[in-house]
C-alpha cells in the first residue's frame, strides 16, 4: 500500500484511517492566519458507513486503500439474505447480507450485474447500476383533469417495488428509475 501527503487526499480517494478504508466526501485545504496549511476533510468508513471529519495536517503521511471492484450477478432474495452468482460461472453462488444492501435493492432484477467493493479479500460494500429499465406491471388509468395530486399516480413494478410517475405512464410501459432516489427518470422506448 501507497502513502500519500496531506494534500493528495481529494474527493472520491480511498484512505486507511484508525486502521479502516473510509472514502473522501470533501476535502477542503486552506490556512488560518500565519499558520501552516491543512486539509479538512469528510470521511465516510466504507465499512460501518459512518461519516466523521478529520484535519489534515502537512507533517501527515496518510496510507492509501486499495479497494478492490469485481461483478457479480443478482439471483435472488429470501429472508434478508441476497443470493450472487459469479457472472460467468453460476455455480458459484454466495450471499451477502441485507446491510450491504441500499433502498435500491428493490429495483433489483435477477441477472442484473452489479459491483462488489472489496477489501482484505472481504465484502465491505454493493454498488448498484444508478439507472435501471423496469417494466410496469400494474397502473391506475390516468383520470383526465385529475391534477389535484402534482400530475402523479403510483405504479407498481416487475420487482414489485411502488414509485410514483407522471399520469401517461400505462401498464406493460418500460421506465427507466434511479436507484439512488428510487424516482422515475423517463420512459424507454
Amino acid at each position: 500500500m501507497s502513502t500519500i501527503n496531506y494534500n493528495d487526499v481529494t474527493v472520491h480517494k480511498f484512505i486507511i484511517h484508525d486502521g479502516e478504508p473510509y472514502e473522501v466526501m470533501d476535502a477542503r485545504i486552506f490556512r488560518m492566519q500565519q499558520r501552516k496549511p491543512v486539509n479538512q476533510t469528510r470521511l465516510k468508513n466504507l465499512i460501518t458507513g459512518k461519516i466523521t471529519e478529520w484535519t489534515f495536517h502537512q507533517p501527515d503521511k496518510i496510507e492509501e486503500a486499495e479497494i478492490d471492484k469485481r461483478e457479480a450477478k443478482y439471483l435472488y432474495n429470501n429472508r434478508g439474505e441476497w443470493w450472487f452468482a459469479e457472472p460467468k460461472d453460476p455455480s458459484k453462488r454466495f450471499k451477502i447480507d441485507a446491510g450491504f444492501i441500499s433502498d435500491g435493492g428493490k429495483f433489483l432484477k435477477a441477472n442484473s450485474i452489479i459491483e462488489l467493493v472489496i477489501f482484505n479479500e472481504k465484502i465491505i460494500g454493493v454498488k448498484l447500476p444508478i439507472k435501471v429499465e423496469l417494466k410496469v406491471t400494474e397502473a391506475p388509468p390516468a383520470v383526465k383533469g385529475d391534477t389535484s395530486k402534482g400530475a402523479s399516480k403510483q405504479i407498481t413494478l416487475e420487482t414489485g417495488a411502488v414509485i410514483n410517475v407522471p399520469l401517461f405512464i400505462n401498464e406493460g410501459d418500460v421506465i427507466r428509475v434511479n436507484t439512488e432516489t428510487g424516482e422515475y427518470a423517463e420512459r424507454v422506448n
